[in-house]
């Protein structure tokens, strides 16, 4: 039977394309809040690190009713290494909104999800966004849309796909794309969706079953799961038994305790929902991703996308330095393995195994980004613990090494587009497209993952911070040789202490600091690079002998160069394989694996003997 009062609709859009930005206008325009509510901007972008970077990574659910048709909207991560969260939430919908920046046009998280959604033969409705940009090209960017659709293997219906013309910061939309100023507010895009977006179909008189696209965690109901009712009536106080598709011993049952429906960007208890609707509900404290919860009278498991394997592995420590658990809240490896548990309950996509000792973790994610955010949210939260340069996953396929490859689009100003492609050839990067618009260049790229490491913090000096790169996992091919990923090599603090001007002022003369005066820094951890590519070991603790003769107050005359500081991502990027960053809610230092000078120096002829 066909919910023709429902829609279920996910929107698919690059990094920065608005897509936030739409949905709040969407929710005002239907009358989703109060008249005198306040409203805080990007709306679904809820969680802090979210805000700040301007990322949705977890997938959230809202709704808005117009024509008295209720409209299920999930937001889903723009970022091709939020994958996980992507394929899982296309499985609760039935169409999706393309969202494509009227300037930009289409990028390659648009393709990445696009092309899941397309496999999954969704409705598609097209909206061009930010149509009032200065820079806007909206012709080249229909064309743009439509030969991504082809090169995707769309279907005749999908090419026929409606579009619309948005100005998802004024509100406005528009079916003409000549004259788009003629827009007043979204009711054409409203009416669109509800035109071309096929209902949610399902039988209500069945069998109850449901299955678990995401899962939630609330301090007062516990663990909840998120997800599209498929037949049937889910009911508050109803018994049910849960399966999976993928795990046919599994048979767990349960009673619903809590339920509740997705009103604006809030959830609100109900009673019961029928097929079609997207729902959450607790009293299943071992609900996972992808089973299905159902009826008793007919236990039959639902079908669950298949989840990309992770790419990228590190490994999770505890901190062993010598300021060890001076900065943290939670430094224990029980502790350490608790954190990470929990976050396997709602990430579908990061795997965890236990290392060879039992104070680390091999953490495998879908991407550098991936893994940085995990660090981040553990780092607010009070952890302190070392991580491990990241390295990429490969396997063997016909006796063969096979390593994970990334398609890279770079849109940088003619002048510096020798510098990215001098760059990404040594990096064994091959060009494989090249458009030129406005002054600027758009290369594309294809070129091993571990090629990549280090690199962002290097193509922002080689383009003055004018260029923009995306980024996207693109399959595997067969090992592609060394790469030399890193040219500079460490400073590296020869005592424990307090780092002083006069210390750092001798060390300055061999390289770029990365600490200050007054920081407290210990033997073997890094105090900046060297142009050179050697290491270096210096005494940013020494200070200057007093004599008869001279004062200490003279060491005002010294000037040091303004340190660079990095970011998490600058950090991790920067990492040399015998390096390690020790992560705690204060600071973040890279140190080397062996503190110690002799051992190190030891440990360092040892090896270019051997």
């Amino acid at each position: 039977m066909i919910q023709e009062n429902l829609r279920n609709i996910a929107i698919i859009a690059h990094v920065d394309h608005g897509k936030t930005t739409l949905v709040d206008q969407m929710l005002k325009q239907s009358g989703a809040f109060r008249s005198n509510q306040q409203v805080a901007e990007r709306v679904m972008d809820s969680g802090a690190i979210e805000r700040e970077r301007g990322i949705t990574i977890l997938a959230k659910n809202c709704s808005c009713v117009y024509k008295g048709v209720k409209i299920n909207i999930v937001d889903t991560p723009g970022h091709a290494d939020f994958g996980g969260e992507v394929e899982r939430v296309l499985k609760m919908v039935n169409g999706v909104l393309l969202l494509v920046d009227a300037a930009e046009g289409c990028m390659p998280q648009t393709r990445f999800v696009l092309q899941k959604a397309l496999q999954q033969n969704l409705s598609l409705v097209i909206a061009v966004n930010k149509i009032d940009r200065p820079d806007a090209r909206i012709k080249e960017v229909i064309d743009e849309i439509l030969e991504l659709l082809m090169d995707l293997g769309a279907t005749d219906e999908q090419l026929d796909s409606p579009m619309v013309f948005c100005s998802g910061r004024n509100g406005t939309a528009s079916y003409d794309w000549t004259h788009p100023e003629n827009g007043t507010d979204l009711k054409p895009l409203f009416d669109t969706i509800l035109k071309y977006v096929t209902p949610p179909e399902g039988e209500p008189e069945a069998p109850m079953q449901m299955l678990v696209s995401s899962v939630d965690y609330n301090d007062f109901v516990g663990r909840m799961g998120v997800g599209r009712v498929q037949n049937g009536i889910i009911k508050v106080g109803q018994a049910v038994q849960v399966c999976d598709w993928h795990n046919p011993d599994l048979h767990m049952t349960g009673r619903i305790t809590k339920l509740f429906d997705f009103k604006a960007n809030g959830r609100e208890p109900i009673e019961q929902a029928a097929a079609g609707d997207i729902v959450a509900f607790a009293g299943l404290p071992d609900i996972s991703i992808g089973n299905t919860v159902c009826d008793p009278s007919k236990v039959e498991p639902l079908p669950f996308v298949k989840i990309n394997d992770p790419t990228v592995e590190m490994t999770f420590s505890v901190n062993d330095s010598p300021f060890a658990g001076k900065e943290g809240k939670y430094v224990t490896s029980r502790q350490i393995r608790d954190r990470l548990q929990r976050e396997l309950l709602k990430d579908v996509a990061l795997r965890v195994e236990d290392s060879a000792t039992n104070d680390s973790f091999r953490v495998m994610g879908r991407g550098e980004m991936h893994l940085s955010i995990l660090i981040e949210t553990m780092r607010r939260e009070g952890y302190e613990l070392q991580v491990s340069p990241p390295h990429v996953l490969t396997h063997e396929e016909n006796g063969k090494t096979m390593e994970p490859m990334e398609r890279v689009v770079i849109d940088v100003p003619e002048t510096y587009q020798g510098n990215v492609m001098t760059a990404l050839g040594a990096r064994k990067a091959i060009l494989m497209n090249m458009q030129m618009m406005n002054n600027r260049s758009r290369l594309e790229f294809r070129m091993p993952s571990r090629g990549l490491f280090g690199y962002r913090s290097q193509f922002l000096t080689d383009t003055h911070g004018e260029g923009i790169m995306n980024t996207i996992f693109d399959g595997y091919e067969e090992w592609c040789g060394p790469i030399a990923t890193r040219s500079s090599g460490s400073l590296i603090s020869f005592d424990t202490g307090d780092a002083v001007t006069y210390g750092l002022f001798n060390a300055q003369q061999r390289g770029t600091l990365i600490v200050t005066a007054g920081e407290k820094v210990y033997e073997g951890e890094v105090v900046g690079y060297t142009p050179t590519g050697e290491d270096i070991t210096v005494n940013v603790c020494k200070t200057k002998h007093l004599t008869n003769t001279r004062a200490s107050g003279s060491d005002d005359a010294l000037r040091l160069i303004p340190v660079t500081k990095f970011s998490l991502e600058g950090c991790l990027e920067f990492l040399a394989p015998d390096e390690l960053l020790e992560v705690t809610p204060e600071n973040l230092r890279i140190r080397k694996r062996i503190l110690d000078h002799d051992l190190r120096m030891k440990a360092t002829s040892k090896k270019s003997k051997g």
